[in-house]
């Protein structure tokens, strides 16, 4: 396959010095546009993450989904330290190359912690939040993270994790864990993946958390949302944000594990669009 065949490859923008691979659908849509921030699975990419949820959220709104810096096909600077102080400046730098003063804010997992991050530290620049499944507060590392976390470039390996991410196991099959396993392996993803969120992992888990203190003055409004079968990030951490910001609402997905935009893609898409519109 090649980059210009591959839909992971969208736009390109240099956002704080670093060459970002982006997708911007309907960039003529009035209004204030929706960012997408992607979790940290390996292999990942913005679109792999978002790409059933993306189209129906460019219905009625400009939507810009990032591959991170570290992640899919975003440049990757030698040396980089990929720590949350990075991934939001990357993130601000983005919306400053692309001159958005405000977004509502989406984020998975990895990338819910790193919205509530940009959030508090920048708070004019985004109006409405949602986290899905977000990491960003303490919890104790699960098995299934570790697993994630931790995970060595072969097809089993992409199989058995991917077991872990989805309740419905007719959505994980071995042509989803072979595209997945090949993305992994892509010059470069491996190596800066792996730099992540070394051992021990309790210790990124941490580095990624907002002090509770500015969680609770947060004054957004905000949709939390979780599988609650999820055996990646647990529940216990959305009860905490929502208990924490003030102006959240939560949302639990039953027979749900860590992909609510994939196992409940038309729920979730409808669940978010109603909430954003909202503020309109």
């Amino acid at each position: 396959m090649t980059a210009n065949s591959n839909p992971e490859v969208g736009l390109s923008i240099v956002a704080a010095g670093i060459r970002t691979n982006y997708h911007d659908l309907n960039s003529s849509a009035p209004g204030v546009p929706l960012l997408l921030i992607h979790g940290s699975g390996p292999g990942v990419s913005a679109f792999a993450n978002w790409r059933l949820v993306m189209p129906k959220f460019a219905e009625t709104r400009r939507v810009i989904a990032p591959d991170m810096v570290g992640f899919g096909f975003t440049d990757r600077p030698v040396d980089h330290q990929y720590t949350l102080d990075h991934w939001v400046s990357h993130a601000i730098g983005l919306l400053d190359a692309l001159k958005l003063p405000q977004v509502d804010l989406v984020g998975n997992s990895f990338g819910g912690a790193l919205s509530l991050a940009l959030a508090i530290r920048h708070p004019k620049r985004v109006r409405r939040l949602v986290l899905m499944g977000a990491a960003g507060v303490h919890f104790e590392l699960t098995p299934a993270l570790d697993a994630v976390w931790g995970y060595q470039p072969s097809f089993e390996s992409m199989r058995r994790m991917m077991d872990l991410f989805a309740y419905d196991r007719s959505l994980v099959n071995d042509e989803l864990a072979q595209l997945r396993y090949q993305a992994s392996i892509r010059p470069g993803f491996q190596e800066s993946f792996s730099a992540m969120f070394p051992v021990p992992r309790q210790r990124s888990i941490d580095a990624l958390a907002s002090p509770e203190a500015d969680i609770a003055q947060l004054a957004h409004q905000t949709l939390v949302i979780h599988g609650r079968e999820d055996q990646v990030i647990p529940l216990a951490t959305s009860l905490k944000l929502a208990q924490l910001i003030p102006n959240a609402q939560l949302h639990v997905f039953g027979k749900c594990g860590h992909w609510t935009q994939i196992e409940h893609s038309a729920r979730f898409a409808r669940l978010v669009t109603n909430f954003l519109q909202e503020a309109a």
